[in-house]
């Protein structure tokens, strides 16, 4: 089936992860910078990532607010999305993210005692990588 590209849209950086060829492990990759009022989206960037990652698809982090209803980042991502459809012709699915981003900070202050600066540079790019092995994991191992 082919590899999966991982996504956390944020308003100034979109962290990326990738996974295994077989679906089974999902790895962060690296941050590209955006600037959405400038509608700067990195999308050089990403087609040097596609090129070389050949993913068959992307799967982007949905930022639903707890009560499970919508705002402007949900906006955002569901636009990025298209963006991303419209230039690469592959599909794209959304994983719910409420609270990878969280998760992911407790992960590197209790496993790394990560200085805080640090956290900054790779907390999106474990972000991207959370959001698509929890999508790996709900959808099962591509290859049966």
């Amino acid at each position: 089936m082919g590899r999966l590209l991982g996504l956390d849209v944020g308003s100034k950086t979109v962290g990326i992860a990738v996974s295994d060829i077989l679906g089974w492990t999902a790895q962060g990759v690296e941050i590209i910078p955006i600037d959405e009022d400038n509608e700067e989206f990195g999308i050089e960037r990403m087609k040097e990532l596609v090129a070389e990652y050949q993913p068959t698809g992307f799967v982007l982090g949905l930022p639903k607010n707890m009560n499970n209803t919508s705002g402007p980042r949900v906006d955002a991502a569901e636009a990025y999305g298209e963006l991303l459809k419209e230039t690469f012709n592959l599909p794209v699915d959304f994983q719910d993210e409420r609270l990878t981003t969280v998760e992911a900070e407790r992960m590197l202050i209790e496993e790394a005692d990560t200085s805080r600066r640090k956290r900054k540079k790779v907390i999106d790019k474990l972000a991207a990588a959370l959001i698509l092995q929890n999508y790996l994991d709900r959808k099962g191992p591509l290859v049966q």
